[in-house]
């Protein structure tokens, strides 16, 4: 159905707060869908903000508004919902400022860059009514997962007891070029936000913060949720009891931040997961660059994001029985957002869910920066007797910013 097609009270009207490199690939597929009108887009560098309007114009033959400052966006009153593809830091106040000006909101993973601004962020779209979706689009953009998770949950290898989880790491640094001054027209200082200030290093924006403490977690809690997402879908997780991390930056010559080799040690009640970063994937699965393998006692099935494998006493299983699908496949990611704005049905990967499987990827990284096995408390959200630790489980903003 072309966009014009659409009647003017089913469609919806976003705008779309980031759109760097993330940004774009969600306005893209946003456009996709006939039903949405792209009527608004921001961000601090103007280069993205020109590419965005562009984009819109080459799908819509319209030119959306343009904001650098996301406020005034969400003060419109003709945006139904927002995308959100900012730095991970970014993340919160935007979210919950969204929900509090009657915003739907899709937010990219991982859902937060601390536990005590999840926790704002789903206090505030249910206090709200919010539809929310958090951007771990292989939940839905792929079937394999809900084959995945049927064969746990239907007991073809027994009770699972323990997962291993897996991404490859990368070797090539980034450089180290000299502190200096931002691009024209990038308002950096607002780009830092709650951050604490530093000197603008080119290698501290875009798209390689995620490799500095300041901003994110480094490729793990990139990666975290969309790996681990099939673990707690197929087990039902919901937090675990003890953590414990090693980890270094190494083979790199540059002054990113987080670690390239990395373990963490999770015990939940009746399993032990643990998550692996290095260069290599483990041994028999070198070529997956990420994955997870459950074992039980009748087998082990091995994942990625698009194909599973059942092995027994060491060898794979080709001619087995699957249950029945139980799972019905998914519209997609985006769609089912969009679907849900007008149902007001809760996602599958809502706020609630995305705080839920993002707080443990952050637990692992306080275990890592303190040095320390760390146990939680999840029905309050804090560690247990470990104060130091404890101050990692939210931020203090850089003034003037609040948490909302």
């Amino acid at each position: 159905m072309s966009a014009s097609l659409a009647a003017p009270s089913d469609r919806i009207r976003v705008g779309f707060i980031g759109t760097g490199g993330m940004g774009m690939n969600r306005l893209r597929g946003f456009l996709k869908h006939a039903d949405i009108d792209a009527v608004a887009v921001c961000d601090l560098d103007p280069h993205h903000v020109d590419q965005a309007i562009e984009q819109v114009r080459k799908d819509r033959g319209t030119a959306p508004k343009t904001f650098s400052d996301y406020r005034r966006l969400l003060e419109m009153k003709d945006v139904d919902a927002v995308c959100i593809a900012t730095p991970d830091h970014w993340h919160a106040i935007p979210t919950i400022q969204a929900c509090e000006a009657n915003k739907d909101v899709f937010v990219e993973k991982p859902l937060s860059y601390s536990i005590g601004e999840g926790r704002a962020m789903v206090n505030a779209a249910r206090k709200g009514q919010r539809i929310t979706q958090m951007g771990n689009h292989i939940h839905n953009d792929l079937p394999n997962y809900r084959r995945v998770v049927e064969l746990i949950q239907a007991g073809t290898i027994g009770k699972v007891n323990r997962v291993s989880v897996w991404r490859t790491s990368e070797t090539k640094g980034l450089g180290r070029p000299a502190d200096g001054t931002p691009p024209k027209g990038l308002d950096y200082d607002f780009w830092l936000g709650p951050a604490p200030a530093r000197a603008f290093n080119q290698n501290r924006c875009h798209f390689n913060y995620r490799y500095f403490w300041d901003y994110s977690g480094g490729m793990f809690i990139d990666f975290w949720c969309h790996i681990t997402d099939v673990v707690y879908w197929a087990l039902g997780l919901t937090a675990p009891k003890a953590i414990a991390a090693t980890g270094r930056r190494e083979l790199t010559d540059d002054n990113g931040e987080t670690p390239n080799f990395l373990e963490v040690q999770y015990e939940y009640p009746g399993l032990d997961m643990v998550w692996s970063m290095n260069p290599q994937g483990p041994p028999g699965f070198e070529n997956w660059g990420i994955g997870a393998a459950f074992q039980g006692p009748e087998g082990t099935i091995v994942t990625n994001y698009s194909e599973h494998k059942l092995i027994r006493k060491g060898k794979e299983v080709l001619d087995f029985i699957r249950p029945a699908a139980s799972i019905a496949d998914s519209p997609g990611h985006i769609r089912e957002f969009l679907d849900s704005v007008k149902s007001r049905k809760r996602t599958t990967c809502d706020v609630e869910y995305g705080h839920q499987l993002t707080k443990a990827g952050l637990l692992g990284n306080i275990a890592l920066r303190t040095g320390r096995r760390i146990q939680w408390d999840d029905a309050r959200e804090h560690i247990v007797d470990d104060k130091n630790a404890d101050k990692l489980v939210t931020r203090r903003y850089r003034k003037p910013w609040k948490m909302a």
